[in-house]
Formats: structure tokens, C-alpha cells, sequence
């Protein structure tokens, strides 16, 4: 099967904007597709994980991404740099990751003449989950953008959620027969151990960007409402700010958090498996404009409780009462009740936290993710 794979010759090209982001969501399917023959490009701003991505016998091309970036003259430059690489590597399929490479990529792709063109969301994200004047402001510019990627017969949208597919087609961005419903990046199942450490003092953790649209700020004046009715937990932030986003936090803020004894700091955390083995609950309070959060199939997939707000793609994962808790967003008292039920019924949590593994083995995985992606390789290049 390999070697036809193999005889068929085709290129494929990952542009991401973040290699760390590439290697946590992308590089199973990349080595997958490089083992069915395919010859595979990232194209990626190269930061910590450029070893790791050539080690695993891909083809790294830096790219000068900024996500954040607004000055007209070095967006233009970025765009210039993928109309020379796109030339020179000459790909079959690419493959667009996130709003930016999204945008850039299929203005070129589509002036070059590709063959495929596949574009992913993780979600709607930042500009279309805010509603600070900036994010307005842009949604005006890139929404027009955004429906020209999306276009053309040789186009394919993946999404990771049904809500975000509807609004995509009701918006008029997209045609809902150029979008394909995936859900997430998927987990192996098998890199992540069931939660067995029992304490009296359970350790709550947010495994995220830092962001305020993921619910720092709730979660942490919920560990401060806990603490003053002597609930007895330990409350981690697991993740740092970026500082590319609008909407992060700062490292001051984070310090007088951690000053005030309210949470924990453990900064970016390389083995999220060993980190996951010594948390109880699992909580992402976010209003984030969310796929289908990675950080909460990874908690699932460890068997911890989750306690998430009631949003598109969270509730993918966590069905109330049944695999974790739902609440309302930006809704600090009923955020802290959940919680508390959580840390109070180590018996309660224990079942959610089966039945969300189970979950995840049925419907989640990481094989089911790349055969349902590398289908939409097959089909366009059919």
C-alpha cells in the first residue's frame, strides 16, 4: 500500500503559523500522510520545535508569521514569502492551518493554480468570539477575506464543530457542501494514563493559553471564593500568556495571583501527559471562540472530572451530568458550585471521568481524525 502510495507522487504542504502549535495539533497526521507515500512540506514560523518537526522526516520552510501582526508592510512581506515558496515547492495539496495561513495561503494557492486546497479553523477564535471594538473592526476586513479562501471548486473547509459549521454558512463565508466536520485533532489514547493519584487536596488546573476570553479571570476569582469558604483544593494555571493576542493576560497579573496564594503558576508544560496523571479536575471556563479544545480531550482522555462552559465545542466533550459539568459563561458563583461539587464527591468525579475516557475511545482518536483528513486529500486529488 506504501509503496503505491508512494508511486502516486504527490506533495503535500502544512503552513501553520506556529511550529509548537504544528507539532501539538498537525504532526500525527503529517507523519501519517508521509507514510502513505506522501511527500510532506511545514511551512511554519520556526521557534522551539524545528528539530523535532525534521526528525520526523518532514520538510521544514520557515515563515516570518506574526499572528498578531498589523502593519500593512510586513503583512505584505509574509504574503510575498509564501508566493516564493508556494512557487518553488510547487505542493499538490496544502493544507492551511488557522485564520492567517488560511487567508494568505488560498489568495496564492488559488493564483498558482493548486490542485487542493484544504483549510482548517480551530475555531472561530479571537476576531469573531471578542466583542471589543478591535475584533469588530477587523471582522469587517476579514470576513470578505474569509469568503474568498473559502471559495472555489477545489477548496475544502474543515471545521470542528457543528455550531461553528452553521454559523460559517449562515454568515454566507462558505457552501456548506465545501465543509467537512471533523472533530479536533484527536488523542491517542494510549499516551495518556488514567487518573490515579488520590489526595484530600485535590489539584484543579487551567491547561491553556492564557488568555482572558478562556476564563482565567473566572476561574481565578473561583478558586478565590473557594479558598475564603475553606474549601480545601490546589488551583494551577498550566500554560503562559501570548502576548500575540489582544486578549491576554500579563505576567504582573499572573504574579500578584500567585503573591496572593490563590493559584499556582506552572508556565508551558512540554509532557502534558505527566501533567494530567497528577490533576483531579480539569477547567476551562472559556468564551473563546473554541474548535474543540485539545486541552480537554487530553483531560478526558486521562480520566480526570472536567468542569468547561456550555459553548460550541466544549459541550462536544462534556455532556452534563453524564462526562463533567457545564456552566454558564462568565458566571464566577455557578462556576465555583461546580467545582466545588467536583472537589467535594471524589466518587462523582471518578464516574465522569471514566465515562468521558470511554468517550473519547468511541469517538475521539487520533487514527479516526487522520483517515477522515486524508480522505479529503484523496478526494480532491481524485
Amino acid at each position: 500500500m506504501k509503496a503505491a502510495a508512494a508511486a502516486r507522487g504527490r506533495k503535500l504542504m502544512f503552513v501553520v503559523t506556529e511550529d509548537w502549535y504544528f507539532v501539538s495539533h498537525r504532526l500525527e497526521l503529517a507523519v501519517a500522510a508521509r507514510q502513505a507515500g506522501d511527500d510532506v512540506v511545514v511551512a511554519t514560523r520556526v521557534d522551539r520545535h524545528g528539530q523535532r518537526i525534521t526528525d520526523a522526516g518532514l520538510t521544514l520552510c520557515p515563515v516570518p508569521f506574526k499572528r498578531g501582526g498589523l502593519n500593512p508592510l510586513e503583512e505584505l512581506r509574509t504574503l510575498m514569502h509564501l508566493v516564493r515558496l508556494y512557487r518553488r515547492e510547487a505542493p499538490d495539496i496544502v493544507h492551511h492551518v488557522a485564520l492567517k495561513p488560511v487567508i494568505y495561503g488560498s489568495f496564492v494557492a488559488r493564483r498558482m493554480g493548486t490542485k487542493g486546497i484544504v483549510n482548517a479553523l480551530g475555531g472561530l477564535g479571537y476576531v469573531f468570539s471578542s466583542t471589543g471594538l478591535r475584533a469588530k473592526a477587523l471582522r469587517w476586513i476579514i470576513k470578505p477575506a474569509l469568503k474568498f479562501a473559502l471559495g472555489g471548486k477545489n477548496a475544502r473547509l474543515i471545521v470542528q464543530n457543528s455550531d461553528d459549521r452553521d454559523r460559517i454558512v449562515a454568515d454566507g463565508l462558505a457552501n456548506a457542501r465545501s465543509i467537512c466536520l471533523i472533530r479536533g485533532a484527536g488523542v491517542d489514547l494510549a499516551a495518556y494514563r488514567q487518573v490515579m493519584v488520590a489526595s484530600q487536596t485535590p489539584l484543579v488546573i487551567l491547561p491553556a493559553r492564557l488568555l482572558r476570553e478562556k476564563g482565567v479571570g473566572e476561574f481565578v476569582e473561583a478558586a478565590r471564593l473557594l479558598r475564603a469558604q475553606g474549601i480545601k483544593a490546589r488551583f494551577a494555571l498550566v500554560g503562559k500568556p501570548d502576548l500575540a493576542n489582544p486578549a491576554s493576560v500579563s505576567q504582573p497579573e499572573i504574579d500578584t495571583w500567585v503573591g496572593e496564594g490563590i493559584v499556582e503558576f506552572w508556565g508551558w508544560q512540554e509532557d502534558m501527559p505527566s501533567v494530567f496523571a497528577q490533576t483531579q479536575i480539569v477547567c476551562l471556563p472559556t468564551y473563546y471562540g473554541e474548535g474543540l479544545p485539545k486541552s480537554l480531550l487530553e483531560a478526558a482522555a486521562s480520566g480526570c472530572a472536567i468542569v468547561t462552559t456550555d459553548i460550541p465545542g466544549c459541550r462536544e466533550i462534556v455532556h452534563h451530568g453524564v462526562t463533567g459539568w457545564l456552566v454558564p459563561t462568565r458566571d464566577v458563583p455557578a462556576l465555583a458550585n461546580a467545582l466545588r461539587q467536583a472537589i467535594e464527591q471524589p466518587n462523582l468525579r471518578e464516574l465522569y471521568g471514566a465515562s468521558a475516557r470511554a468517550l473519547i475511545a468511541a469517538e475521539f482518536s487520533v487514527g479516526r481524525v487522520i483517515s477522515e483528513t486524508l480522505a479529503i486529500y484523496d478526494e480532491l486529488m481524485a
